[in-house]
């Protein structure tokens, strides 16, 4: 038995074996057939499997993550049956008597380097989608016994290096009952995934990979961050009952469904979700969330060989906006840079990225772009009650800009006789220190703020949440963080704005008392968080986690915070 340490990155208790993430060698070597027909016929039906495989995956992605995910695989589809890939192959094999693995790899080899010679990033990104699609033809051709997680038709417990989104795009809910990674933290792409997934899941172990083999029994507890591998059978029941627990403390929380989120005090709440496409919507209101506190525009460009249309941009605000019913719904827009690149954009590298042409920026010098999103926004907004913020905002000029142009927008759309509602909202993301400090002088202005912590703790702590050797810094809990949050809060307050936060930290349960003591008005998080923080909150007392805050403000560093947060519940218990 092996216990492994990493981080909770999803909640829950997963058994069962472990399914290896690890892409095959897929080198071929150069041999002369005699029997070329016979090698014609071989590659013909590597093509039939890897077309049943990839038709597989994209109407299960199209029913599970929806249309625009499912794009990604009609591309591989496209490139599949493309004649100007598979007819040189042939010919290849029938001209010069090689096998069909060797004459694939050439082919397709040339092709990879033409693209990714050309200047724009888009076709640079097709030569990616080509490579994918050449080594699932190469699987069959070559006999590979690799299982992508697409085709997994069993329960197993996934353990990787990492994630990538098309890892994780693949994964079948049914069978997936957990992953594990080397690598990775609470904020990572994977660990926000098993969190929409319902899926427990443990990041960051740094050797889980080469401590497990395939198949090996192993345990995921996403409530502690444990890992056990081939436990005692002892230790497999004793996992058992806390999964049973779990599950009744699961069907607990549902009871909470429909109540309001209330502290013990009497103070009112509210509880948002973090959604990515209109097909999440039904989770957040599975989980009884009271709004919707961030939706990511960006995943509507992203997936996609061109920007996606105004018409489209407007069908989706709109069944967003329809779906929740008059429950507000905060609308980021389009933020775009850093790790989340459009490869048809052809935008230029960067040194770094996350603190360059992203966001904002880019949209307040792309104004064709940023122009057909906010119309598309100001046309559906008379089908709900539509808020808009602004991401990556630094400085009074930039939201002024960009209000500025929204608002000749609205009245270009009121001229031309389409309807826009009188009542949105207009608020920033805070996750900029300078914002943050100078927040009482945004608040004359904004509607509200809504607190991005992801990035405002690696920008105030100077380090890259998803670099694994500064990942201590990534701090939610210091008080340097907590003293940015407080004077937003109180800044928004005294201009009678309200506050929302919208990053990890706000489904975190060991921040979550500390908020609550800060003021903050609303809390928006995974779908899957809603539940457990208003149970949460429910038993916690406002004026008592006032003093609370009080303190940790006072402290010195994150551990002490902790080890106070820690001790309140202790004794409440």
């Amino acid at each position: 038995m092996n216990n492994l340490k990493g981080i909770a990155a999803s909640a829950g208790i997963a058994i069962a074996r472990a399914f290896t993430l690890e892409h095959p060698d897929y080198s071929v070597t150069e041999k002369q057939v005699t029997d070329t027909d016979a090698e014609l016929a071989k590659l013909d039906a590597a093509l039939a499997q890897s077309q049943a495989e990839l038709e597989a995956i994209k109407a299960r992605t199209l029913q599970e993550l929806g249309e625009k995910k499912a794009e990604i695989f009609e591309s591989h589809l496209l490139i599949l049956n493309d004649p100007e890939l598979i007819e040189p192959v042939k010919s290849k094999i029938a001209s010069e008597s090689v096998n069909a693995e060797y004459a694939l790899n050439e082919t397709a080899t040339q092709f990879i380097q033409m693209f990714e010679n050309m200047k724009s990033a888009y076709l640079q990104e097709r030569a990616a989608d080509m490579r994918d699609v050449t080594k699932r033809i190469l699987k069959h051709l070559l006999g590979l016994n690799y299982v992508s997680p697409s085709e997994i038709s069993e329960e197993v417990i996934v353990v990787a290096e990492d994630l990538t989104p098309s890892d994780t795009a693949q994964l079948n809910r049914n069978y997936v009952k957990g992953f594990t990674t080397n690598i990775g933290g609470r904020t990572s792409h994977s660990a926000i995934m098993a969190r929409s997934l319902e899926i427990p899941a443990v990041v960051g172990t740094k050797n889980v990979l080469s401590a497990v083999q395939n198949g090996d029994l192993i345990i995921v507890d996403g409530l502690e961050g444990d890992v056990i591998v081939n436990p005692t059978e002892a230790i497999v029941e004793q996992y058992r009952a806390k999964q049973d627990a779990y599950a009744k403390q699961v069907e607990e929380w549902k009871k909470l469904r429909s109540e309001p989120t209330v502290s013990k005090d009497g103070i009112h709440v509210e509880l948002a979700a973090n959604i990515g496409t209109p097909n999440d919507v039904a989770g957040v209101l599975e989980n009884g969330g009271e709004a919707v506190g961030l939706y990511r525009t960006e995943f509507l460009y992203m997936g996609r060989d061109k920007l996606p249309s105004e018409e489209i941009q407007y069908v989706a605000y709109k069944s967003v906006l329809e779906k929740m019913e008059g429950k507000p719904v905060v609308v980021r827009t389009l933020d775009i840079g850093g790790d989340k690149e459009l490869p048809y954009l052809d935008l230029p590298k960067e040194m770094n990225p996350f603190l360059g042409f992203r966001a904002v920026r880019l949209c307040l010098d792309r104004q064709d772009i940023f122009r057909t999103q906010l119309r598309a926004l100001l046309r559906a907004s008379v089908h709900g009650n539509l808020r808009i913020m602004f991401p990556m905002i630094a400085t009074l000029g930039e939201f002024r800009e960009a209000k500025a142009l929204l608002e000749e927008e609205k009245a270009k759309l009121i001229s031309e006789g389409i309807p826009v509602s009188e009542e949105i909202q207009l608020g920033i993301m805070v996750e900029i220190p300078s914002t943050a400090v100078l927040a009482d002088q945004f608040a004359k202005e904004v509607d509200f703020f809504s607190i991005g912590t992801n990035d405002l703790i690696q920008y105030t702590m100077a380090a890259d949440r998803m670099n694994e050797r500064v990942a201590y810094l990534y701090q939610p809990y210091n008080p340097a963080i907590l003293r940015l949050v407080k004077m937003v809060i109180d800044a928004a307050h005294r201009e009678g704005r309200w506050v929302g936060m919208c990053g990890e930290m706000a489904g975190d349960a060991t921040a979550i008392p500390i908020l609550l003591g800060l003021g903050l008005d609303e809390f928006s998080m995974s779908a899957t968080s809603i539940l457990p923080a208003r149970s949460q909150i429910g038993k916690l007392s406002r004026s008592d986690m006032q003093a609370l805050a009080a303190k940790a403000l006072e402290m010195g560093t994150a551990e002490e915070v902790v080890a106070l947060v820690e001790s309140i519940e202790a004794a409440a218990e």
